[in-house]
């Protein structure tokens, strides 16, 4: 049994909070709010992210900063990308030893180009750091609470702690696979939400199951290009956390990146989505921070570009496929002779 606290009482730090008391660990959820810390503890439910679930009896929660980071050795961290600096910061007064973080959020930080171990790295007082650890993959919340089959990816460059991490989350219904090729997780996880936006706007507009296929296959090329700029291995991206998590992002209704952008295709404004919306929709702050990374490594990203002047450009929608659609003609098969 481990001593393990997670950052964050969404849904998705709720349910991995659940996977990890349900493999019989001392499992502290945080948030920073004390009336819901109080519902988990207390009725044991978290109705504002995952209604009509009960959470396991022995999973116990607090709203104290300093309790939830002195209670454990492993510290898994599923607030959103935008929120992940000031957590590091909150964090370091409380450090007294070694500790070993996972983030299991997706997401890249405008501007800075960072992706979210680096900022760990940065934020994170070296000599306090054991190992860090990305988890992701193809993983909805509404199922994992239901303990329906679900299997991910745990990547680290210190594949020791990968396999502790496999070892600590993995059971009869949540799969954990290990990787190396801690860039392409995380450059394939935040993407999808890029990508997801987008594929909710083709729906939005209407226009089928077969614009969507084309969306998502060349998706994951433009994805995969720029992962590869960056140092990552190709066939991760045909992996979990490049195919595996594009196929779920873009075809579900639990996909939050698929319904803001649903309501985009169907006339709302960004910020009417994100105002009804309720919950972070990373897809929206990666699309800049992609847009901008593309034009850094001189990638050619389109269908992120295109995002890109719906988004904050005031494109209409349909125009920006109608662009798409009118591009230069090429080979299809020129994608991939650099992978």
């Amino acid at each position: 049994m481990e001593k393990v606290t997670v950052l964050g009482a969404g849904s998705w730090g709720t349910a991995l909070a659940m996977v990890l008391s349900n493999n019989n660990n001392d499992c502290l959820l945080w948030s920073h709010r004390e009336d819901q810390a109080q519902e988990i503890n207390d009725h044991h439910t978290n109705k504002k992210y995952l209604p009509n679930t009960s959470l396991p009896i022995n999973l116990k929660a607090t709203s104290h900063f300093e309790q939830a980071i002195q209670h454990a050795s492993i510290i898994v961290i599923a607030v959103p990308t935008k929120a992940i600096r000031e957590v590091c910061h909150d964090m370091k007064p409380f450090l007294m030893e070694k500790k070993l973080f996972v983030h299991v959020s997706k997401g890249i930080e405008p501007d800075s180009l960072k992706r979210i171990s680096e900022m760990l790295e940065e934020e994170l007082p070296a000599n306090f750091v054991d190992a860090i650890v990305v988890l992701s993959g193809p993983s909805h919340a509404e199922e994992v609470v239901l303990q329906h089959p679900t299997t991910v990816t745990v990547a680290s460059e210190k594949m020791e702690a990968a396999v502790k991490m496999q070892d600590l989350f993995m059971n009869n219904y949540f799969r954990v696979y290990t990787n190396d090729d801690v860039v392409g997780v995380e450059i394939g996880a935040a993407l999808k939400n890029v990508i997801a936006l987008a594929a909710g706007i083709v729906d939005g507009l209407g226009y089928g199951d077969n614009a969507k296929a084309a969306l998502i296959t060349r998706g994951l090329a433009e994805i995969t290009r720029l992962g590869i700029s960056l140092g990552a291995d190709a066939s991760t991206f045909s992996g979990l956390t490049g195919m595996g998590d594009l196929i779920v992002t873009c075809t579900s209704v639990h996909s939050r990146n698929w319904r803001a952008g649903n309501m985009l295709g169907k006339g709302a404004t960004l910020q009417t989505v994100l105002d009804e919306m309720g919950m972070v929709v990373e897809g929206v702050r990666t699309t800049k921070a992609a847009y901008q990374l593309a034009k850094k490594q001189q990638v050619d990203m389109p269908i992120t570009e295109a995002l890109h002047s719906v988004l904050f450009e005031g494109t209409h929608p349909k125009e920006a496929v109608d662009i798409l659609m009118h591009r230069t003609k090429k080979h299809e098969l020129d994608d991939y002779k650099s992978f």
